[in-house]
């Protein structure tokens, strides 16, 4: 697919992160200046080794997006914005709901005040996800659906959305909305189920230990690697049709939990899984299927999911045995 935006100024929140990372390496290769900014913080996904292999064509800002003085001087001068920085654990969202607050939400509204200051003319394109619709009333879920989440998250990146779309509305900062379902793929945070689960069955995998699977594994789930949602967000960003708007994402051909395990089983001879019961803090999060309708993001500009998800763990999974020293 065309990279369609080159010779730019980017700036991407949560550069350092698995998505943010990711976009920076193709970017960088079609002549843009690109600008990652990450707090590092540890219980997050940002990782240095994420850009081992082009820390000397960009500009790294070690800065918190809570940073409202740092925000305002790292806006001024970019093309694009990809704000990709977020708390992304369910979880810690129920732990510690205010730090949520301030990333998600707080910390959202600065960045577009320091938009609306500095640099008004700016392209956004905000990554929020299917966390915010809690349990399905019906599937596929799409962007009618009601918003009810199970969990302070979803409720925070909701008010992360509405922002984005009233600066639009209001002020004119043109900003686009991507809801994200399970994304996976190369330099992804494997330590722990922080930012999915995926990421602690690929590391315990490699590791020879058993997967664990919640509950009854007949939840579907889909799953989107890393490249096709780095085609969404540039699609996003460089159409003007989708300014003002909130778009799916997501895959055909769902996959059960145990499903899911199978066949990630597959890719290391001797694995195996087993059904346990769901912990209860995991149990009342939970929203059992979910499956997106992406038809309006797909019609209207012919995106598709390219790489299934045998072919996408498979190339996870072989990334991550010749670097798992560095995620774990």
């Amino acid at each position: 697919m065309s990279i369609g935006i080159s010779n730019k100024k980017i700036l991407i929140t949560g550069g350092l992160g698995f998505i943010g990372s990711n976009l920076a390496c193709r970017l960088v290769k079609h002549g843009n200046t690109i600008t990652v900014v990450d707090s590092l913080i540890p219980e997050y996904g940002g990782n240095l080794r994420n850009i081992y292999d082009i820390q000397d064509k960009i500009t790294v800002s070690l800065s918190d997006v809570r940073d409202v003085a740092a925000i305002n001087n790292l806006i001024k001068g970019h093309d694009y914005l990809f704000n990709l920085a977020g708390q992304t654990s369910h979880l810690d969202s129920m732990l510690d709901p205010i730090t949520d607050l301030d990333i998600n939400a707080k910390a959202q509204l600065s960045i577009l005040e320091a938009c609306r200051r500095n640099n008004p003319d700016i392209r956004i394109v905000f990554a929020s996800t299917r966390q915010i619709y809690g349990k399905p009333k019906y599937l596929p879920v799409d962007e009618k659906h009601p918003r009810h989440p199970v969990d302070v998250n979803g409720i925070n990146k909701i008010a992360g959305e509405q922002y984005h779309i009233l600066y639009q509305e209001v002020n004119g900062i043109a900003s686009s909305v991507l809801r994200l379902t399970n994304t996976y793929g190369p330099r992804m945070r494997i330590k722990d189920a922080r930012q999915t689960f995926l990421g602690i069955w690929i590391r315990n995998l490699l590791e020879g230990k058993t997967i664990q699977v919640f509950g009854d594994g007949k939840q579907r789930r889909d799953y989107n690697y890393i490249e096709d949602v780095l085609d969404a967000l540039l699609i996003t960003a460089t159409k003007e049709e989708a300014v003002g708007k909130v778009y799916n994402l997501g895959a055909p051909n769902p996959l059960s939990l145990e499903d899911t395990a199978k066949i990630m089983c597959l890719e290391i001879e001797g694995s195996d899984y087993q059904m346990i019961a769901f912990p209860e803090d995991r149990k009342v999060i939970d929203v059992g299927d979910f499956i997106c309708d992406y038809s309006a993001f797909c019609n209207q500009f012919g995106w598709e999911p390219k790489v299934n998800f045998e072919e996408g763990i498979q190339r996870s999974i072989n990334y991550f045995k010749k670097e798992i020293k560095h995620y774990i």
